[in-house]
């Protein structure tokens, strides 16, 4: 028998992403403050009411063609200093999160990984 959950509950999901790119940090004083590059993973968090019709909060689909669009097709391969004036992992998170709100309901979360291990977390401008 097969089971339907037809009730909308609030869950959250995730889809990661990753791209390489070169940057350099000018306002550091440090081995940084050259270029160099990095291959970076970032995950994308939505939240909201599962659809009862669909049993779904979101498409995944959707959601990678989106970030492909706003996010891989200008980052991947490419110098981050082209697009912002400092990016930092911090100015990075941010900025794929103000190009992913308008075109992606329900985001609440963006987690970037500029190294293994250790990454920032942005939720934005009220940190929610």
């Amino acid at each position: 028998m097969a089971i339907d959950y037809t009730d909308a509950r609030r869950m959250r999901l995730d889809v990661e992403f990753s791209f390489a790119a070169a940057h350099r940090l000018p306002r550091y004083e440090g081995p940084c403050f050259r270029l160099h590059g990095h291959n970076y993973k970032f995950l994308v968090a939505l939240e909201g009411d599962v659809d009862p019709a669909t049993g779904m909060i979101a498409d995944f689909g959707k959601i990678k063609d989106v970030v492909g669009e706003e996010v891989l097709a200008r980052a991947d391969h490419r110098n981050l200093n082209d697009i912002l004036d400092n990016p930092t992992a911090e100015n990075i998170a941010r900025w794929i999160w103000e190009v992913l709100l308008p075109r992606l309901p329900g985001l609440c979360e963006v987690r970037l990984f500029e190294i293994p291990g250790c990454c920032v977390t942005y939720r934005g401008p009220g940190g929610r």
